[in-house]
């Protein structure tokens, strides 16, 4: 009887003491939770769950190393967004943003880096073969000029300018030449209804008083303006 008490006893402290360290370590996973929480939230934009500038390019750098000449870069920029926010008021502006981060992650896919760059550029790195490349520009660019129903009940008529660069039209895998390109592309199309395809040209095309100075002749794919 006295050897089974002690080794009920030993038992229980064992129980306690695996109890007592299991409250330290359970605080210190809800404490991780909350860190891992709040580092997500740092790497998102809050408006729109896409990726911050700093997120984004990590992954689509690890993208573009891993899919090399199969990987579109694709900038994105709203067309006329202050006359959305001047005619139907800001919070129409900030769901017309979260409608068209919407739109740029279903036709990205999960594997893509889809970030918003600031204001109402946005830009999207993702595996996307040649073959598929004419269809699937103008499939965004469909997406893109689909206009917004607010929760109010309003419809707001939305477009927006599509670059896209791939390192086959470039003749380069570097991330900044090939946004650099792709944004000049978005220039040469801005407001035209079409998504432009990026050549060797785009990559010198020089800035003016910090804008983009397109060069035309490009190929261009969507619909009519």
């Amino acid at each position: 009887m006295a050897s089974l008490l002690r080794v009920k006893g030993q038992i229980g402290q064992r129980t306690l003491l695996l109890t007592t360290a299991a409250v330290p370590l359970t605080g210190w996973a809800v404490h991780a939770a909350t860190l891992h929480r709040q580092l997500a939230a740092t790497r998102r934009d809050p408006l729109t769950g896409l990726l911050r500038r700093d997120s984004y390019t990590t992954r689509a750098r690890r993208l573009l190393t891993r899919h090399g000449d199969d990987t579109a870069v694709v900038i994105v920029d709203q067309d006329h967004f202050k006359a959305v926010n001047d005619d139907f008021g800001h919070p129409a502006g900030d769901a017309v943003l979260a409608a068209t981060a919407a739109r740029l992650t279903a036709w990205a896919g999960p594997r893509a880096a889809v970030g918003r760059l600031g204001g109402d550029e946005f830009a999207v790195v993702r595996e996307l073969p040649a073959a598929h490349l004419e269809q699937r520009l103008a499939q965004l660019v469909r997406m893109l000029h689909t206009p917004v129903v607010l929760e109010d009940g309003r419809t707001v008529d939305v477009a927006a300018s599509v670059g896209a660069a791939t390192a086959r039209t470039v003749g380069s895998r570097d991330l900044s030449l090939l946004q650099r390109a792709a944004d000049a592309a978005l220039y040469d199309g801005k407001h035209s209804g079409r998504a432009v395809l990026a050549t060797t040209a785009h990559t010198t095309v020089p800035f003016v008083n910090g804008r983009r100075a397109g060069r035309p002749g490009t190929a261009v794919w969507g619909r009519a303006a």
